[in-house]
This record gives C-alpha cells, structure tokens and sequence, in this order.
C-alpha cells in the first residue's frame, strides 16, 4: 500500500497561495535534496485541478537538462482530482473525483509514495479525512498577512506528530509532520 507525502511551501501564518513570494529567499540546495528525496522514492503524484493547470505549462516543455525535475513530473502518473477534464493535457494522467475511498484506492494501488504539491484544497480535504501520511512543510520567515490559508478557521483540529526538521541556511525551515 502506498503513502501520501504532501509538500507545501509556507509562510509563518499559514498563507500558502501563490508562492512566487518565495523567490526572494532564493533556494537552498539542501532544499532540492530534500524535495528530490521526496520525489525520487514517489511512484505517482497527486494534484488538483488547478494546481495540474499551473505545473502542465511549467513542467511539460521542461527537460533533466533544464531541471532534473522534469523527468518525475513528466514521465510519471498523476492522477487530478477534478469534477471536469482539466483544460490542458500533460503526460500519463487521469481524473479522479473526490472522495475518501477513491484516495484509500489510489493508496492501496500505489506502491511507494503518492507525492502531493500545491493543491491546497485537495490537501486541506487529505488532512480532514486522515490521508495524509507525510505533511513536508518548507515554512518561510515572513507573515504574508493575507492570501489563501493551508488550514481552516472553522475546522475541526489537526493533530500531528513531528516526524523530522531541518533548517536551511535562507532561513526556511523544513518540518515533516505525521499523524499523530
């Protein structure tokens, strides 16, 4: 059976939207060992509708030699959760609709890792419904205020266990929650 790893990039007050704020702190190569880690034990990827809309254009065209990323991204299966066919097409993909069994049956179908990024509403659904087996959050030094939040104000609560931690000389922090 396989797990769920969920990565985030994240400010100090939860904002995870748009994380092209991030480029300022510029981006540690220990960060990409840790994110190629998480990929390079991945056998599938998870993602949104709109996060699969937003990685197509930037990673379709991407070579290993532009990015040793790309080869992941684009040979692998990913699997949208989406109620329509996203608007573009990108390598081996099929739509899924959300639901608790259909993510238990992508789980026990997969072996090895079913790697998540962005996706903040699919993600905040995989931690409501106790999916989520790896949450890796890349937490930024700065409070952006304002813009879309990783957890509900009116959830229900979250309970984690710290699994591991790292930090990066840009002042990110790395933190890989479990259940708890």
């Amino acid at each position: 059976m396989g797990t769920i790893a969920v990565h985030e990039f994240i400010a100090l007050d939860g904002v995870y939207e748009d994380p092209s704020w991030t480029f300022e702190y510029g981006f540690d190569p220990k960060m990409g060992e840790t994110l190629g880690a998480i990929t390079g034990a991945s056998t599938a990827i998870l993602l949104g509708r709109t996060t699969y809309e937003m990685f197509a254009p930037a990673w379709s065209t991407r070579t290993v030699e532009d990015d040793p990323g790309a080869p992941f991204f684009n040979d692998t299966d990913k699997y949208v959760v989406a109620s329509t066919e996203p608007a573009v097409e990108w390598g081996p993909s099929t739509r899924l609709s959300y639901s608790r069994d259909a993510i238990l049956g992508l789980k026990e179908g997969t072996d090895g890792i079913v790697y998540v990024s962005g996706s903040g509403t699919l993600v905040r659904a995989l931690l409501r419904d106790g999916l989520v087996d790896d949450l890796h959050l890349f937490v930024y030094p700065v409070a952006r205020g304002t813009g879309a939040h990783l957890f509900e104000d009116a959830g229900a609560p979250t309970r984690l266990t710290l699994k591991e931690h790292e930090v990066y000389d840009n002042g990110v922090v790395h933190l890989n929650y479990g259940p708890a």
